[in-house]
């Protein structure tokens, strides 16, 4: 097991920053959960446009929310503080030699990741509710670009987001499941998952652009 920290440490020093400052902005930008709510609000039109009552609507909202609850709110709560595992930004052994942006260090405890537990339940319910391999391929591209953003801040072990990632997809299954047992998913054509696609590369774009001009205007 101390092989397995040790290796995870090392892994981290070679994934964690840069010295490139535009990378930084677009990094904290892609990393705060603000940038997301858009992509939110694009699942949400499709769940509106996909089912035709009020009940289905809010059971999916519901779902999202167990989801969210299970994923992050459990592990911030309970498994973060039981486990005590410090951060890489915190850490006695390595914190002087991560590389920290903007002095963001986040909180004492890192394990598991929150960010990629939280992110990938909601890509792998919503994957397996739309039932559209392209919207998989996005939502999947999401929970790891989310995933990376902590690794490049150095607040997360790469452990921890393995298993924040294994979590997530046990929570995101589960729920679905327990969903499909209280009712019938309806149909998500491919045109309406073309709403939150669009959205997730948007605000991918706007990272970079905002990134651009704060570090050379």
């Amino acid at each position: 097991m101390e092989e397995i920290i040790q290796f995870d440490k090392q892994l981290l020093l070679l994934v964690n920053g840069s010295e490139w400052t535009w990378l930084d902005h677009i990094v904290l930008t892609l990393t705060n959960a603000k940038t997301w709510i858009p992509l939110y609000l694009g699942l949400f039109y499709c769940v509106v446009r996909a089912n035709n009552t009020v009940r289905s609507v809010v059971m999916i909202l519901a779902a999202a929310g167990l989801c969210y609850l299970m994923a992050g709110a459990l592990d911030d709560g309970i498994v973060k503080p039981l486990v005590a595992r410090w951060r890489p930004t915190h850490d006695p052994e390595i914190g002087m030699l991560v590389d920290v942006v903007n002095g963001y260090r986040g909180g004492n405890y890192g394990f598991f990741s929150a960010h990629a537990s939280n992110t990938f339940s909601i890509a792998m319910f919503f994957s397996l509710l739309m039932r559209q391999r392209l919207m998989t391929v996005f939502l999947v591209c999401w929970s790891l670009i989310n995933c990376w953003t902590r690794l490049y801040l150095g607040v997360h072990y790469p452990g921890d987001i393995l298993v924040g990632l294994c979590w997530g997809a046990i929570v995101g299954y589960s729920v679905y499941r327990l969903y499909c047992h209280i009712t019938t998913p309806a149909q998500y054509p491919l045109r309406l998952c073309y709403v939150p696609m669009g959205i997730l590369l948007l605000s991918v774009i706007y990272a970079i652009a905002h990134a651009l001009i704060v570090t050379f205007a």
